[in-house]
């Protein structure tokens, strides 16, 4: 054999032996792990930009893992404990169904039942439900969750406690919904965890549902009671008229409650930086309000998780500042906000020392006169000038009786040269009208009044005063039906005050202001005590300053 005929099978044989190598013994060479992830990640952003919200499902495998299996019981209910309220859960839909408040009581009565704010009667009146506009994920409406644990009952009194719920579709679109629960807070947070293993993304806008059971109670007519959303920095607090005209309402949602005159309902989606929407539907005495996620794609083999704070406790100003500065706007004093959440601020400091509002009431009354001592002292001193010239002014009428111009021009003349206002005795409480509204909005609305005890008789200073109960109805009185001891206390004094004021020259009008205490204690019968404390003591202050300027005028 010639050498190139040996050189020609060397050639081929050498490259049988590198075929067989690289068919049966060569392997590829790996791609590391965190280069598929890259991978994976650059493919979902051609058709779908990221967010911190979405993360790849390999990513995620621990959080998806499916609960051990247990026995079949459809629909177990684990209750939750935490110093501050009770709350129950339910493995149907992974809702809340009971709220129970454990510093709070139903009435004054010292075995009250502890205050139920949430009480389920039937599914369509569980809160927190979950669900998608085009209702692509099926059988949602019905789901029954796993919970995590197999105990009945948690408790999150001492540390951070967490209750999740897993439920996966026919589909194969698995949810996660996972409630953290704080020891010292009436705010939880809830995370819910969408995963789509498909290779197509799933287009649809999650929404989360609260439910309010609407009271028809007399304090509706002062106090608003219903939905309110905080959307665009703009505080909306919705009535049965408002809803029946506008049922959506979008922007930039910080937060959206349900309430009442003392507690409130209120959810705060995490991601408030992005439009989103609430609509508000109501049948009868429900009423639901649905927060509409503005992330309407979960991409292929992705997880996207949704955030939410729940605050569900007492309207109180302190504690909503606490959990978070806006959701305090949920409490509105309207006209008078900003005379009366600083009064309030004021009030609560007191009490923080000498812890009995009805004592805070009267110190704060006392720095309000204070604060308006100098003008009130020249209009005691106006009316005591008119009171010197009440003959000077009666001899004028009679002299001028018969041609009106001429008496008021002779009147007019009087006042120049004695150099007297005779509006003057009417400005002080024509600017302490703002001050009573925003005491009155504030008594009556602050969480902080009610059931606090002042002394004896007065229980309750957000109620009406009443000694002994008569058990049958009163005209022009609310129940409870009782004696008002303070209101016809406070009306004396403004009959008192009446008296010492110089009468006004047409008869007819000396009779209206005479009759101007009988009116305003039957205004006060049904006022809150705080408030007619307030005024109370306001009186008193006044008749001592103006005796006080009589005195030192004579």
């Amino acid at each position: 054999m010639d050498s190139n005929l040996r050189m020609l099978l060397a050639i081929i044989l050498s490259f049988l032996v590198f075929l067989v190598y690289q068919l049966f013994f060569a392997r590829p060479p790996e791609i590391p792990k965190d280069r598929q992830g890259e991978q994976l990640q650059q493919s979902q952003e051609e058709s779908v930009v990221q967010d911190k919200n979405v993360q790849p499902l390999f990513e995620t495998t621990a959080s998806i893992k499916k609960p051990e299996a247990r026995p079949a019981i459809k629909g177990r209910t684990i209750t939750v404990s935490t110093p501050f309220y009770t709350a129950s859960f339910t493995e149907e839909g992974a809702t809340l169904t009971d709220f129970k408040l454990n510093k709070y009581r139903e009435t004054i009565q010292p075995d009250s039942p502890m205050k139920l704010l949430i009480s389920a009667q039937s599914p369509e009146e569980r809160s927190l439900a979950i669900g998608f506009v085009n209702h692509k994920i099926q059988g949602l409406d019905d789901a029954v969750f796993h919970a995590d644990t197999k105990r009945s009952a948690i408790d999150a009194s001492y540390k951070q406690k967490t209750l999740s719920f897993y439920w996966e579709s026919s589909q194969g679109y698995r949810i996660i919904k996972t409630y953290t629960f704080y020891p010292d807070s009436y705010l939880f947070d809830l995370e819910i965890k969408v995963s789509n293993p498909f290779p197509r993304a799933l287009k649809d806008n999650l929404t989360l549902a609260v439910i309010y059971r609407q009271v028809n109670t007399s304090e509706s007519r002062y106090i608003f009671s219903g939905p309110s959303i905080l959307v665009d920095n703009k505080l909306k607090e919705l009535s049965e008229k408002d809803i029946s005209k506008r049922d959506l309402y979008s922007g930039r949602i910080d937060w959206f409650a349900l309430g009442d005159r003392y507690f409130i309902t209120a959810v705060i989606p995490e991601d408030e930086k992005r439009d989103s929407s609430v609509r508000l539907e109501g049948a009868e005495q429900l009423l639901k309000a649905v927060h509409i996620d503005p992330t309407g794609t979960i991409p292929p083999q992705t997880e996207r998780s949704y955030r939410y704070h729940i605050y569900i406790g007492p309207k109180s100003l302190d504690i909503l500042s606490s959990v978070d500065k806006k959701l305090s706007k949920a409490i509105d004093f309207g006209w008078f906000d900003i005379l009366a959440k600083p009064l309030l601020h004021v009030l609560n400091f007191l009490y923080g020392y000498i812890h009995n509002y009805g004592i805070a009431i009267i110190i704060l009354t006392i720095l309000i006169k204070g604060a308006f001592w100098p003008l009130s002292n020249k209009s005691y001193k106006s009316m005591s000038d008119m009171k010197k010239l009440q003959p000077k002014m009666t001899e004028l009428r009679q002299k001028y009786k018969g041609d009106k111009q001429k008496m008021n021009k002779e009147l007019m003349n009087l006042y120049k040269a004695y150099n007297i206002n005779p509006l003057g005795g009417c400005l002080p409480m024509i600017l302490q009208i703002p001050v009573f509204f925003a005491f009155y909005k504030m008594l009556y609305q602050s969480i902080e009044l009610r059931h606090a005890p002042f002394f004896g008789w007065i229980n309750d200073l957000a109620a009406p005063d009443r000694l002994f109960n008569f058990g049958f109805s009163i005209p022009f009185m609310e129940p409870p039906y009782g004696i008002p001891v303070l209101t016809v206390i406070m009306g004396a004094s403004m009959f008192l005050q009446q008296k010492m004021s110089p009468p006004p020259g047409d008869p007819a009008q000396a009779k209206i202001m005479m009759a101007m205490p009988i009116v305003f204690t039957f205004i006060f019968i049904n006022f809150p005590s705080g408030l007619v404390l307030y005024w109370l003591v306001n009186n008193i202050l006044s008749i001592a300053q103006q005796y006080y300027v009589i005195k030192k005028t004579a």
